[in-house]
């Protein structure tokens, strides 16, 4: 049973301090006004997300500057992620990059294609020295792009710290960003503190806002237990963006007493995937909304951001037969202030469930069947959970399927599953079997090691798990007509997929010379260059999955 009360009072806050960052050294890296898609912060499936997105107007090919005068001191090509993407270091310590581009100036540009023909691989990663490419100010450095994990036109932009390489909050360093909005809170969470959040379901309760402050509706929320977690969805804006951004800092309160701060700067990306205990992953399986936590789960390991925190673990202590009064404030980093208020009153907690296999965070877990083994390493839990599995009957006759606990629990570390198939495999099918894992909404599949009769693959999340047999080379389907005519500004396209793994390797020749196709998801393209001779031609396609399944086409076209 749960009673809600308004609870007004006048916004108070210990107004968090920004770092000293230099406010007039980095430009606009484009010859637009800054308005953001995403900034930093912003929880992202399996990341924060880690610098601004500057919209280009919704298309390709604006010209990108360098922020600050330094050197390119790495290239990086990839068919995911940043795709295209420029890092420059400068002298007064912090690095830029710059993603999603298209093309890089010329010369650059020439010198990563000599990179891709000398390697035979569209993929470049490479760090230059300071003499090789040492740029102005200003200086116009590429083009921007939708390239990579791109969803649309726009430009990626990072400030690192150069010696940790950790990417630091751009919107503090003064760049001119208009935004006089304050953050839109939609709901709160509630949890009982003296349980793990994944052996219980938190408490949503709507937000809306009055007199300037934000509040659930009704009189009185009832805790469980004398020890509170709280959770807060919330999204902030600017002016000339209907895109949702994140908040810079998260407050909490009791009795006007700071208990917490959370504060969203200088995440590393060895750390990015602590997004997973600082947002309630749970919820965001459910229904796709994220709820940024304000407490600390105990294998949390980016602790750095949660600071002035009363109890270890960032909860609230409620005083019994009384309401205590709690109190969130929320700032962007432009200052703008949002206040939310609610009265709890503690009760008797609720007994914990039994549970017949306990799971330590921080501890090496593991589980062994005669047909299945699941193995975590300490770092793999960020909280404890009773753990599950279930044998079940596999589909149309194929091998048993294994429920292994919950896709609405994170995992942090790769782990390994093992399964024995209960049949028999024919000797000339042991190099072509999968792990195929489900969660409900999709799956994938991963080849498997075989090792005294268990098939292994290593995972990041729970889920169903069973073996399959890949037979099937992946297909190549063409996106455009055979024997169509190449201009100078157009491309072979292909699509390249497989059924069960994944495309290992590609590869396309002219007259049995390498052609350099870029990746982009599951499409590989080419468009013409000097190493393609003009006329009629023959190209000649080879993929392989995981399995070593390989499949060969042959199509012609004119340049």
């Amino acid at each position: 049973m749960m009673k809600i009360v308004f609870c007004l009072m006048i916004p108070f806050c210990a107004f968090a301090q920004s770092p000293a960052y230099p406010q007039d050294y980095f430009r606009n890296p484009l010859n637009i006004p800054i308005l953001l898609a995403g900034n930093f912060g912003e929880c992202r499936p399996g990341h924060f997300h880690s610098g601004i997105d500057i919209k280009t107007e919704g298309v390709e090919n604006k010209p990108v500057f360098a922020a600050a005068e330094g050197y390119v001191s790495r290239v990086k090509l990839e068919p995911g992620g940043f795709g295209h993407g420029i890092y420059i270091t400068h002298p007064n310590g912090y690095t830029t990059l710059y993603a999603h581009l298209n093309d890089f100036f010329p010369e650059l540009q020439a010198f990563v294609r000599t990179i891709q023909y000398r390697q035979q691989r569209w993929e470049v990663d490479t760090s230059l020295p300071p003499a090789q490419f040492p740029v102005p100010k200003g200086k116009q450095i590429a083009w921007s792009g939708n390239t990579g994990g791109s969803t649309a036109p726009h430009l990626h932009f990072e400030i690192r710290d150069t010696k940790t390489e950790h990417p630091l909050n751009p919107m503090l360093f003064g760049l001119d960003i208009k935004d006089k909005t304050s953050p839109v809170v939609s709901e709160i969470a509630l949890y009982t503190a003296n349980r793990s959040v994944y052996e219980q379901e938190a408490v949503r309760l709507r937000v809306s806002k009055k007199n300037g402050v934000y509040s659930p509706a009704g009189d009185t929320v009832f805790v469980s237990g004398n020890s509170l977690f709280l959770g807060v969805a919330v999204h902030d804006f600017m002016e000339g963006s209907a895109n949702t951004l994140s908040v810079y800092t998260a407050e909490w309160y009791l009795e006007d007493a700071l208990m917490g701060r959370l504060t969203l700067d200088d995440i590393g990306y060895d750390e990015t995937r602590y997004l997973n205990a600082c947002a309630d992953y749970r919820i965001h399986k459910q229904s796709g909304v994220w709820f940024n936590s304000l407490f600390l789960l105990p294998n949390n390991k980016l602790d750095k951001i949660y600071t002035r925190l009363q109890e270890k673990n960032g909860a609230i202590s409620l005083a019994a037969n009384r309401l205590n009064k709690v109190k969130i404030v929320l700032k962007d980093a432009a200052g703008n202030e949002s206040v939310i208020r609610l009265n709890a009153w503690s009760g008797e907690a609720a007994p914990k469930p039994a549970c017949n296999t306990l799971w330590t965070a921080g501890q090496k877990n593991g589980w062994e069947s005669p047909n299945l083994k699941v193995s975590l390493a300490p770092a793999a839990l960020y909280d404890d959970i009773c753990f599950v599995q279930e044998k079940m009957p596999g589909r149309n006759g194929m091998f048993t399927r294994w429920t292994v606990h919950t896709p609405e629990v994170p995992l942090h570390t790769w782990s390994d599953i093992s399964i024995r198939p209960e049949t028999a495999i024919p000797f000339s099918l042991n190099s072509k079997i999968v792990m195929v894992q489900e969660d409900g909404k999709s799956k994938a599949g991963k080849a498997a090691t075989l090792n005294m009769g268990w098939y292994t693959a290593s995972f990041r999340s729970f889920g169903v798990y069973s073996l399959a047999v890949d037979t099937a080379a992946p297909l190549i389907k063409p996106l455009a007509k055979e024997g169509m005519v190449l201009g100078n500004k157009k491309e072979i396209a292909f699509l390249v997929t497989d059924n069960l793994s994944s495309v290992k390797r590609f590869s396309g020749r002219v007259n049995g010379q390498w052609l350099c196709f870029e990746q982009q998801g599951s499409k590989w393209f080419y468009r013409p260059d000097q190493h393609c001779p003009k006329g009629k031609n023959k190209l000649e396609l080879r993929a392989e999955d995981e399995s070593g399944n390989i499949r060969t086409a042959t199509f012609s076209f004119t340049r």
